[in-house]
């Protein structure tokens, strides 16, 4: 059986529920991922273009095979609306063997 570790948690953030929306929905169409949640609205704080900035978002948590996350960021970075997406992947470590072998086995074939 596999490890829990082959399987990642990915993390992004967008503008809007729209964009998040349909950023969600690509990725698990493609097989890229096998669920994406989105939350929102959310308050981000970070300092871009040496100011602090505040600004609204919406968060997509993605899971996926950790044999996908390329693929996933290099898809991610392409239909991003942002200049520098977030895309943080973090290890799953642990968690419910059959959701994690479904994730895999979602994310093995290509659409």
């Amino acid at each position: 059986m596999p490890q829990s570790a082959d399987t990642v948690r990915v993390e992004t953030t967008v503008d809007g529920r729209e964009a998040a929306e349909r950023l969600a929905a690509s990725v698990v169409e493609r097989r890229l991922a096998a669920c994406a949640q989105v939350g929102g609205p959310i308050r981000s704080f970070y300092r871009w273009e040496g100011a602090v900035q505040a600004d609204e978002e919406w968060t997509v948590v993605i899971k996926t095979a950790a044999a996908r996350l390329s693929d996933l960021t290099a898809h991610l970075l392409e239909i991003h609306p942002y200049d520098v997406p977030e895309i943080v992947a973090v290890p799953v470590t642990g968690g419910n063997p059959a959701y994690l072998d479904w994730v895999r086995e979602e994310t093995a074939g290509t659409a």
